[in-house]
């Protein structure tokens, strides 16, 4: 466990660049104290180094990691184009979201340039439980949603958000068959998004890109077309990155 967590630190880091103690622990539900230590003892081994007061970056024996294919910046240079002709396509705001030690968080908001009206689902941390680009993520990582853990803990943010965990866990099969999920005003009243996993499996399931829009304007009908459109999109990428070629090696060694 004491090694997982250090993982855990090291993951956040590399993928942002740069974080502060609090932002480790918001994203790894670390007690801060506990967050401090790990961190402080990160860099006393060079794994971490202080960049500014209170901030850390990947240290000078992991610097490979923030220059990686998989570091943000990297990942944006080849999926924001895509999400932006998504977003013009379909005159809606497209995102793409990353799993974060316990968390999943928005990193980028593309939004269409035609002059039509679009919501923006901003950008941050999202809960597991009532959000299309957690729950796309979820769904396929089942170490990641403990029924135990989230017992009697999930939060009701409008009357649709589901807080049981025997209810959630139905739906994560769902969306494990459909390939995609919804969310149905579950976080704000009046606001629904679509999202799917770049991969069920390798380096893609860590990444989810999804739109959001209106329920007057993303319909029913209009989320069964676009779930798909999604799920194409999300392939697409991962052949883009050859993250496909992963994938394959990933399910053979299991099989």
């Amino acid at each position: 466990m004491h090694l997982e967590r250090l993982i855990w630190i090291l993951e956040i880091v590399g993928q942002k660049g740069e974080a502060t103690v609090a932002e480790i622990c918001t994203h790894s539900d670390l007690p801060k104290p506990t967050g401090y230590r790990l961190v402080q003892d990160l860099v006393g081994v060079g794994l971490l180094e202080p960049v500014a007061r209170g901030r850390f970056t990947i240290g000078p024996r992991l610097k490979q990691i923030t220059y990686s294919n998989q570091s943000d910046r990297a990942l944006l240079e080849v999926i924001a184009p895509t999400l932006k002709q998504a977003a013009t396509r379909y005159g809606a705001a497209f995102f793409l979201s990353r799993l974060r030690g316990k968390s999943v968080e928005i990193i980028h908001v593309e939004t269409p340039d035609t002059g039509v009206s679009f919501l923006h689902p901003g950008l941050g941390k999202r809960p597991l439980h009532a959000c299309s680009c957690s729950k796309a993520l979820a769904a396929f990582s089942p170490d990641l949603f403990s029924t135990g853990e989230m017992e009697g803990r999930l939060r009701a943010y409008t009357e649709f958000t589901l807080t049981n965990v025997h209810d959630l866990q139905a739906e994560f099969e769902t969306i494990r068959q459909r390939g995609f999920a919804e969310c149905v005003e579950e976080i704000e009243r009046g606001m629904c998004s679509v999202a799917a996993p770049l991969s069920p499996s390798g380096p893609g399931a860590a990444l989810s890109i999804g739109a959001t829009g209106s329920v007057r304007v993303f319909t029913p009908a209009l989320r069964e077309n676009l779930g798909p459109q999604i799920i194409q999109i999300g392939h697409e990428i991962s052949t883009i990155l050859d993250w496909d070629n992963e994938q394959d090696t990933t399910t053979r060694r299991r099989s």
